[in-house]
């Protein structure tokens, strides 16, 4: 099991990362960051995911839909954005976001990673 700290740390092992944080999006403040750039304040990335996320959601709802979202991938020119809800008990109300290097980064790789350090957290 990994605490927050460890688990920011993983995903900026990833080739490609420009930085990660958790987030809580019943009220879209980060936990953890780690990374990001003049380019990419992750504080107001974690906001605007958020909001991504909480919409995803309601339309689940509201379609009728008894399935968890494993991941949304947000893909930009360069880079991608990957938002991961937990799906581990200990961490509901959680996501993971990272956004990696399009041109230096391996998604399906970067997917998998973030599903592996999900079922490792523990906040």
């Amino acid at each position: 099991m990994a605490d927050m700290d460890i688990a920011l740390k993983e995903m900026m092992l990833l080739d490609g990362a420009l930085g990660a944080c958790v987030v809580d999006y019943t009220s879209g403040m980060t936990l953890g960051t780690i990374g990001g750039s003049k380019n990419l304040d992750l504080q107001v990335a974690a906001a605007g995911n958020t909001e991504v996320l909480r919409a995803k959601m309601r339309t689940m709802e509201q379609l009728g839909l008894d399935q968890e979202v494993e991941d949304v991938l947000i893909t930009l020119g360069g880079q991608y954005h990957l938002i991961r809800p937990a799906q581990a008990r200990r961490a509901k109300g959680l996501f993971l976001y990272l956004a990696l290097d399009r041109n230096r980064g391996n998604l399906a790789l970067a997917r998998r990673r973030l599903a592996d350090i999900d079922a490792e957290l523990e906040i």
